[in-house]
């Protein structure tokens, strides 16, 4: 080296500047590579004293720091300076090291612990089959679980909630999962995912570990311990340490897992793999970390925070024993969520596009080469669509897979194809025919069979190599063979250890439900009892009586029921299913009659006698067994019995039981419950627990007395209720029966719509009712429709108008609410600021009263005042308060006293109000001068599109009127005039504008004395119009040539959709000259011809006319 380039340094020793500088620039000092863990690490508290060191050694300038205002910002600034004279930190080093040895340490080791660790996940995660479908995972955050989650089997809590999942779960992505909700909560410390089987926990903990792993999520999380439980299930005993060694192998892990600064985050996927049950009541607790404790009490003392307290944990779980775990452990709970519809389409669309990408299409027959796969898609999704339980059960992913792979295997295989599966058990017949079919089908259900049926005894789920060979099992060697299909590999995080599982929980009861069913031909010995000591136990008979026996005895909890397996065993038994099984098994037809018929007794008796008080969900299981049997006439009969509404006095015995089987699978029940006129205290007491799970429940007409709506406000107080639209109407309800469903109302929060109407509540329930309305923030809904709550009751409705902020619709009519009622009802509006739709019966003092709440109230868009007997006053306070409103769009003023008076009046407000699109003025006393001044008004307004004035003795005079604004006004687009005298003169002026007017899609002229010339200048009008769809000219006399005029016209209008003739004269002749015109090109798809003394001959002649030129168009003659 030159001695030009150096400079000296004491005696004997060189600073060289070039050589210092290249080393500089090409790695970054200690400063800058520890920056990130600097600020992640050092605590207020250090950094003080770190300034203070580093201004005693001038290091630093003095205040520079202070200044800073976030802890981050102070450690990047101090890193900024001293990398200018000192870029490897040593005086911090040395600082660091002597007066905080273990930051030191940590912030020495931390990356080097950390990154080879996510190096080796996203490696092992390489090796795992990832699927597109991880992208988009999230979960739902609820509050607690239901009490049928905890004890329910898994499937039939899928069909109790018709597949919809949790009622009050809100989406949360994984970035949101552990992180706090608002700015005043903290992080969880525990959050609780629990799911059914198949629901992707396992793929949400992936795709969790990819995002983590990948530095796109919780970068403050230093370590992320994935941890399966099934991993556990070979020690009896472990302490933490040893836990910590198993899957952190690293030996300075340790420097980071118990150091208070670092964030290390637990996952204890599938906590009902573990071999026992988790007791949190009986672990002892402990913190010392080397102590040997069973599996089981080693992850409750973590739980509680005895060990690692300061570590996050994240625990996935199923519901059953989710559910073990203390709620006051638990910081949050997550439910993993179910398919809905559209993304079932997507799976379908997914699995034919990868059929079709896989060429597996082109091994079918060439007829099933003519489906798209769209057409493909499109049977799939109907054939679901069409069969509810099945469509319901897919909402879970894996088992979606089990049956769409099945349908599309099926479907695919066109006229080869045996019938597609009506039932859960026929599809699991289908998707495991490949194995069932082959020769060593014996074979099979001595080995997978005998596995799946014992280790469903035991409540195993994941079994080892070496249990699979203990039972004879061949281990599935590559993958997308047969075994693959039914069993499925689970490789451990951390080392080469693996395990096996059935594909779905469900595959494996079906299995053991066919081993059982096999053996039980011959067994001489109770099957339950695996040692094969018991007392004797001869025929199947006895067998499947001690299946019932035993699913009936089973323990009440979701994870160990066997209802799936008495289903899987009663459908085995099923004509379809026994026609596929019965050569392969040997069993003949007799001998499957008479097993079905067995089954079937027992069942009925089962669902008939169990539970004696309520209908339990065992009582329904039988009822679902019933159904996989495919003995539906039970099932037929009281399904026909609940849509004609003709239950009463039959809800006794095993129907209450089908009745609740089919608010879970009926498409009756699937928009809508209706148990009208057929409910007592009784047959209410006996659904009730089966009613919490309906949606919209319609209990009409049953004369309800107070004991029955005790039951309802406790059924409405459940907190897992999901009742959204509850009708009540006339069940004579009195004001003591409205307490309890008002004390329900304080705590429901799922029912929007009350429907009260024709009962007896009086102002004393109108005041119960009201205070709860005062605090309900969910219902927005509420009809008390003649319930004689009078001025008393309306005053107590006031007081909640005022206060309420979610009520949006009220109807009070027939109610014998007086002028102060109404007064107070008005006054209540002018604070209101969220009731849009009234119903009220008012006359004009009331009328007066709500036009004033209207001139500052721009909410309400709906007002009904039919039948309430407004005269000209009122009518002149509500027009005056129209031209001022902003807010209402629809009015219906029918059947009142209106006059000329008040048409004028409202003309006025017409012409300046740019909302009100509405108008039904239907019934009153317009005549000609006031519809006259209607129309005059209609000329310049520019909002209404729904006029209706029939039955206002209005003649031709007003008619024309209303054409002349018909030549001018764009908007309206429907007119009714009925039952008015307009006679041809007026007839012919609406068909002159017809033929200017641009808008119009709707006429009604019924009655309007309309005749020959009348009816020949509207077909004229036709052969213009292009927009008119709807045309209404029963009651008239076109007679034989508005025949042959309509005739001509109907060859050449394109808008036409519906045309009623009906009672115009027509005859045989004129109604073939109409249908003879319907040959040519036109739009419609509905005529009337009714009551044209056709008779029934020439009906039929000419119905089959019109059919035959136009089969889409409906035909009333």
């Amino acid at each position: 080296m030159d001695r030009s380039s150096q400079i000296p340094w004491q005696e004997y020793c060189y600073l060289d500047l070039k050589s210092n500088r290249k080393e500089t620039m090409d790695e970054p000092g200690w400063l800058c590579r520890h920056q990130t863990l600097l600020q992640r690490f050092l605590s207020p508290s250090i950094m003080e004293n770190v300034v203070q060191h580093l201004r005693k050694s001038d290091v630093l300038e003095s205040g520079v720091i202070q200044e800073t205002a976030s802890q981050k910002d102070k450690v990047q600034l101090m890193v900024e300076l001293l990398s200018i004279s000192d870029p490897h930190g040593t005086v911090l080093q040395d600082y660091l090291q002597s007066a905080h040895p273990s930051m030191y340490k940590l912030i020495q080791i931390h990356d080097s612990v950390v990154r080879p660790y996510k190096d080796a996940l996203l490696q092992r995660l390489k090796e795992k089959e990832y699927s597109s479908a991880e992208n988009g995972f999230s979960l739902l955050l609820i509050e607690t679980m239901s009490d049928f989650q905890q004890r329910e089997h898994e499937l039939v809590q899928v069909s109790i909630t018709r597949g919809a999942g949790p009622i009050h779960g809100r989406a949360l992505g994984l970035d949101k999962l552990l992180a706090p909700l608002t700015r005043v909560s903290y992080a969880p410390r525990v959050t609780l995912t629990v799911g059914v089987a198949g629901s992707r926990k396992s793929q949400m903990v992936r795709h969790f570990i990819r995002l983590w792993s990948s530095g796109e999520i919780y970068p403050e999380l230093s370590l992320v311990v994935p941890i399966a439980c099934w991993e556990l299930c070979g020690f009896d005993r472990l302490s933490l340490e040893r836990l910590l060694r198993l899957f952190l192998p690293n030996e300075n892990a340790d420097e980071i897992v118990f150091n208070e600064s670092c964030k290390v985050l637990l996952i204890f996927n599938g906590l009902e793999e573990f071999q026992h049950s988790l007791d949190f009541a009986e672990a002892p607790p402990t913190s010392d970390l080397r102590k040997e404790l069973p599996v089981s009490d080693l992850i409750a003392n973590i739980v509680r925070g005895n060990l690692l307290p300061g570590a996050a944990l994240w625990l996935l779980s199923s519901p059953g024993i989710g559910a073990k775990v203390p709620a006051g452990l638990v910081d949050r709970i997550t439910e993993a969520p179910p398919l809905f519809h559209q993304q079932i389409k997507d799976y379908i669309n997914h699995s034919v596009t990868k059929a079709v990408d896989g060429d597996s299409l082109s091994q079918e027959s060439s007829s099933s080469q003519m489906d798209t796969p769209e057409e493909l898609s499109a049977k799939v999704w109907t054939y679901l669509s069409n069969h509810k339980p099945l469509l319901i059960l897919s909402s879970v992913p894996t088992v979606c897979h089990i049956i769409v792979t099945t349908l599309l295997h099926l479907i695919k295989m066109n006229s080869e194809a045996p019938p597609l599966p009506q039932t859960l058990t026929e599809v699991y017949t289908h998707y495991c025919w490949p194995l069932l079919s082959g020769s060593s089908m014996k074979k099979l259900l001595n080995t997978l069979g005998r596995l799946a049926f014992y280790s469903l005894l035991r409540q195993r789920h994941i079994f080892t190599e070496s249990e699979l060979r203990s039972y004879s099992v061949d281990v599935p060697t590559q993958h997308g063979n047969l075994g693959h299909r039914i069993l499925k590999r689970k490789q451990s995080w951390t080392t080469d250890n693996s395990a096996w599982k059935f594909i779905h929980s469900s595959v494996q009861e079906f299995l053991g439900a066919l081993y059982y069913y096999v053996s039980s031909r011959r067994a001489m010995f109770d099957l339950f009892s695996e040692s094969g000591f018991s007392w004797p136990r001869i025929g199947f008979h006895s067998h499947y009586r001690a299946a019932l026996q035993k699913t009936n005895q089973s323990e009440s909890t979701s994870h160990c029921s066997l209802d799936l397996f008495l289903r899987f065993l009663s459908g085995l038994l099923s004509p379809t299913v026994s026609s596929m099984l019965g050569s392969a098994l040997g069993i003949s037809h007799e001998e499957q009659v008479t097993q079905r018929n067995s089954a079937m007794t027992l069942l009925q008796n089962a669902a008939a006698t169990s539970g004696s008080d309520v209908v339990s969900m065992r009582s329904v299981c039988m009822v679902m067994c019933l159904a996989e049997l495919q003995q539906g006439e039970w099932l037929r009969s009281t399904e026909d019995y609940l849509v004609s509404c003709n239950l009463r006095g039959k809800l006794k015995g095993g129907v209450c039981a089908v009745v609740a089987y089919l608010f879970q699978v009926s498409d009756v029940c699937s928009e809508e419950t209706q148990l009208n006129n057929c409910l007592d205290s009784s047959s209410l007491k006996k659904l009730l627990p089966q009613l919490l799970y309906c949606s919209k429940l319609r209990m009409e007409n049953n004369d309800f007395k107070d004991g029955a709506m005790e039951l309802l406000g406790s059924l409405l107080s459940a907190k897992e209720c999901h009742i959204q639209m509850l009708s009540l109407a006339d069940n004579t309800i009195i004001s003591k029966g409205v307490g309890p469903l008002s004390r329900a109302l304080l705590v429901n929060r799922t029912l929007t719509t009350l429907d009260l109407r024709g009962n007896s509540i009086g102002a004393k329930g109108a005041r119960t009712l009201s205070e709860a309305l005062k605090m309900n923030q969910v219902l927005i809904s509420v009809n008390l429709q003649n319930n004689h709550i009078e001025d008393e009751g309306a005053r107590a409705l006031a007081e909640v108008l005022q206060s309420n902020r979610k009520l949006t619709t009220l109807n009070i009519q027939k109610n014998n609410i007086g002028p102060e009622g109404m007064k107070r009802i008005a006054e209540g509006l002018t604070k209101n600021q969220t009731l849009q739709e009234l119903n009220n019966h008012l006359g004009d003092l009331g009328t007066v009263a709500l036009a004033q709440a209207l001139m500052s109230n721009h909410v309400l868009h709906t007002l009904s005042l039919q039948s309430n007997s407004v005269s000209d006053r009122g009518v002149k306070a509500l027009s005056n308060a129209l031209q001022s409103n902003r807010g209402l769009c629809c009015l219906n003023l029918r059947e009142n006293s209106i006059g000329v008076t008040g048409a004028k009046d409202f003309a006025k407000a017409l012409k300046v109000n740019p909302c009100l699109k509405e108008l039904d003025l239907t019934a009153n006393l317009l005549h000609d001068e006031g519809v006259t001044a209607i129309a005059e008004a209609m000329r310049v307004n520019r909002a209404i599109t729904d006029l209706h004035l029939q039955w206002n003795f209005m003649k031709a005079g007003a008619t024309k009127a209303l054409a002349q604004s018909l030549v001018n006004n764009n908007c309206i687009e429907l007119l009714d005039l009925q039952e008015n005298t307009l006679g041809d003169q007026g007839v012919v002026a609406l068909a002159s504008a017809l033929k200017f007017n641009s808008t119009l899609t709707a006429l009604y002229l019924q009655g309007v004395s309309a005749g020959k010339s009348g009816a020949i200048a509207l077909a004229e009008a036709l052969m213009v119009n292009k927009t008119l769809h709807t045309l209404d000219l029963r009651g008239n006399s076109i007679g034989m040539e508005g025949a042959k005029a309509f005739s001509s016209a109907l060859k050449n209008n394109s808008s036409l959709r519906n045309l009623s003739l009906q009672e115009n004269g027509l005859g045989m002749d004129g109604a073939i000259i109409i249908a003879t015109a319907l040959r040519g090109k036109h739009q419609l798809n509905h005529i009337n011809l009714q009551g044209n003394g056709i008779g029934e001959s020439g009906a039929k002649v000419i119905s089959d006319t019109i059919r035959a030129g136009a089969p889409d168009c409906v035909v009333d003659i």
